[in-house]
């Protein structure tokens, strides 16, 4: 029962995070703001009709508020090799912010700059970085870092004659655009074959 008590401080904790008043979630999620209020100070019970539409608008899952403090710390999914690229994921799915250890080859087939919604941020650990942004080039050393709109065409790529490594950052919708975008774009490159 112990995760269920947390339930109430969790969501609480999710909303303030963002900034976010009871009257503005609450409006949000079409419940009052005394029900919010009763959720997260664990004096109404949660229900899947309560909790959904609340972790909806927050953009967490109801796992996130029921998983246990103590938690092991490691994160745990696979790391992606395909094409001269991989992609380790850093953060746990359900993180609003992803973070991903990305290695470009310089042999990775060409593609074509792309644009989806979101927001990227890279720090390059070693290599050069080319990125193309709105057709102009920059090149990343080491030690340097990127942030731009993923709105704008883009392409990021290895620039010298060795692999590059960099610590990519997404926002949530920018990770599910940019690795559907990366999938199709490979698919492509490779004539389909997965």
């Amino acid at each position: 029962m112990d995760e269920l008590d947390q339930l109430g401080p969790r969501l609480r904790s999710a909303r303030q995070d963002r900034g976010w008043t009871l009257d503005h979630l609450a409006d949000l999620a079409d419940m009052s703001p005394s029900t919010l209020s009763r959720l997260e100070s664990g004096k109404r019970q949660a229900s899947l009709e309560l909790l959904l539409p609340l972790t909806r608008q927050l953009g967490i899952t109801i796992d996130t508020l029921l998983a246990p403090r103590d938690r092991d710390p490691r994160v745990r999914r696979a790391t992606v090799q395909q094409n001269g690229m991989t992609v380790a994921p850093l953060t746990r799915e359900e993180s609003d912010v992803r973070a991903f250890k990305i290695t470009y080859s310089p042999a990775a087939p060409t593609i074509s700059p792309r644009t989806h919604e979101g927001h990227e941020w890279f720090y390059v650990l070693s290599g050069i970085i080319r990125l193309t942004l709105d057709g102009q080039e920059h090149l990343f050393s080491a030690g340097e870092a990127g942030e731009f709109d993923t709105r704008r065409p883009h392409l990021i790529r290895a620039a010298g004659p060795g692999p590059a490594e960099v610590i990519s950052l997404f926002n949530i919708v920018g990770e599910r655009m940019h690795l559907h975008s990366l999938t199709a774009d490979l698919d492509e490159a490779s004539g389909g074959a997965s």
